[in-house]
Order: C-alpha cells, then sequence, then structure tokens
C-alpha cells in the first residue's frame, strides 16, 4: 500500500471534490493488490526498487506543476531535514516491501488486518509517546485489538508478523513524518529521492548480471514496472490534495476503505483461506474501529 501524509489541519471542513479526490484515492489502493499479483514472478526488491525510480518523474512533474520545487530545493541543503527524511524513507521502503512480498505470496488477508490495526497503533503511540490521554472507548478498541492478534498468535502458533511488521512500520512512519516540515508532495518527492540512490544500483545489478525483468518478456515486464511508478505516485498525489479539502474526522471514517477492499479481494478474488481464528479475528478488529470510529460517525451525522 502508498503512503498518506497527514491532512493539514489549516483548513479543517469537508468538500465534495476533496471527498472525490479522497475516494479516488482509497478505491486504487484498494485495487492495487490486483496489480502486485501480476508482478508476482517479480522478486519484490526488484518491484520495490522500480517503484521508487518511476515514482520520481511523476511527483517531479506533479512539483513543477503547481510550482512548490522551491520548498524542495531548501529541504535537498538541510542535512536536518534529509537525515529525517531518510528515516521515514528507511521506514516506507521497509513497509512497502513487506506488502509487495506478502501479496505475492498469498497473504493479502495479513497486509488487510495490519492496516485495519493500523489507526489503533497510532492511538497508543500517541498515549505512549506524546502522552496523550486515551479515552474509554479508545482503550476498549485498542484492548479489542490486542485480544484479536492473541487468538491469531494461538492459532497458527507465532505472531502474526505481517500483520504486525506493517501495523508498525507504518504507524512510526506516520509518526515521524508529522515531523518532516515539508507539504506531503515535496515529502514524497524527497524520500523516493534518497531511496533512489540504492534503488538505481540495484536495478543496475539486476539487469548486468541477467537476474532483471525489466528488458525481458517482450516488453511485458518491462510495461509491469513502469507502472509501478504509476500505482505507487498518482494515488498518494491525489490524497494529498483531497486530505486538505475534507476534516480530520472524514478521512478517519475514509481509511477503511482500502483495507477492507483488500480483504474482499483476497477472499473472493484470490480465494486465501479464511479459517476459524480470522473468522473471529477479523470481526474483533471491525468492532474495535467501530468503537474508535463511532464518535466521528456521531459528529458527520450531526453535520
Amino acid at each position: 500500500m502508498a503512503t498518506e501524509p497527514t491532512p493539514s489541519l489549516a483548513r479543517n471542513e469537508d468538500s465534495l471534490r476533496g471527498f472525490a479526490f479522497a475516494l479516488t484515492a482509497y478505491l486504487l489502493w484498494g485495487f492495487l493488490p490486483i496489480y502486485m499479483k501480476m508482478v508476482a514472478h517479480i522478486p519484490p526488491l526488484e518491484v520495490l526498487s522500480h517503484r521508487v525510480i518511476w515514482s520520481i518523474p511523476i511527483a517531479g512533474a506533479v512539483l513543477l506543476i503547481l510550482r512548490r520545487t522551491d520548498d524542495l530545493k531548501v529541504a535537498l541543503r538541510s542535512p536536518r531535514m534529509l537525515g529525517m527524511a531518510a528515516l521515514t524513507a528507511m521506514l516506507i521502503s521497509f513497509n512497502w516491501g513487506i506488502y509487495v512480498w506478502a501479496i505475492g505470496s498469498g497473504r493479502a488477508l495479513d497486509t488487510a488486518l495490519g492496516y485495519f490495526i493500523n489507526p489503533l497503533f497510532s492511538i497508543f503511540l500517541g498515549a505512549v509517546l506524546l502522552k496523550e490521554k486515551l479515552k474509554p472507548t479508545q482503550i476498549g478498541a485498542i484492548g479489542l485489538a490486542v485480544a484479536a492478534v492473541a487468538v491469531l498468535t494461538w492459532d497458527a502458533g507465532q505472531l502474526p508478523w505481517i500483520a504486525l511488521a506493517l501495523t508498525v512500520s507504518w504507524g512510526f512512519y506516520a509518526f515521524l513524518r508529522k515531523t518532516l516540515p515539508v507539504g506531503p508532495n515535496q515529502g514524497f518527492m524527497l524520500e523516493v529521492l534518497i531511496l533512489s540512490v540504492p534503488a538505481s544500483l540495484y536495478i543496475v545489478y539486476a539487469e548486468w548480471t541477467g537476474q532483471g525483468h525489466f528488458l525481458a518478456s517482450g516488453g511485458y515486464n518491462t510495461g509491469l514496472l513502469l507502472f509501478s511508478g504509476v500505482a505507487t505516485a498518482v494515488p498518494l498525489m491525489i490524497y494529498a490534495n483531497g486530505a486538505k479539502l475534507l476534516k480530520l474526522s472524514t478521512i478517519g471514517i475514509m481509511q477503511y476503505i482500502a483495507p477492507t477492499m483488500i480483504f474482499l479481494i483476497a477472499v473472493f478474488v484470490f480465494k486465501e483461506p479464511f479459517g476459524t481464528a480470522r473468522m473471529i479475528a477479523f470481526p474483533m478488529i471491525w468492532a474495535a474501529l467501530l468503537i474508535y470510529t463511532w464518535p466521528m460517525i456521531k459528529e458527520y451525522r450531526e453535520r
């Protein structure tokens, strides 16, 4: 799944245009597993490298159109900002890598679980790192999520590490990303520029040793890998513009669209097994999310 920058709080109101942008982005992210399944025959590290490289021209074009390249130049001249961006880039590349591997390995349900748990983990991080006081409903929601993970752990004999890796990496990425003093589009461009160095080296190595897929199979793999830039950057850019035109509570409700679609695709398209433990754990997670989201739903209905 691609990155979701924190929406601006400067304009705390909804607009139809913002809703359309955000809905489009979440639907694109929801269908992303189908594309990832198409590149499952390509090593995840190669897919990840091409996602980085081919995102650069798209992100660059957006910054040129919006005339926001000056912010990027300032960031590139700041060692502190480059260090912060390197850390967030490392976290998001780890998240992307796990996601690509999991979809290709028939573990899409685990990715859906991870992105369902993520909002609750973010609440937990806020309480631990920012000393934010938890409401009783939030404590109950986190407790239900922990119980669901315990059910899956007991059934499998091990922690659901894919879901937890996605949750933790994304949670810390989103937390640290807030400290990066640049806009979402500029921040994304800065991250992929940093990641482009190891990504380029890996692609050159893979092609030089004959292990690469970019120029193989009569253009089919080339087209798939070129499209990785579109699949990565376009939903992000659409979301970044939509989030600025929506209230935080609206975004909070809409963020479940993508993992719900991933769940449905995993069960009904990929035919992944949905055993007894998951039949218990997923409803527990959904109940936790309802408890967490209900105050936002009430506010939305009142408006």
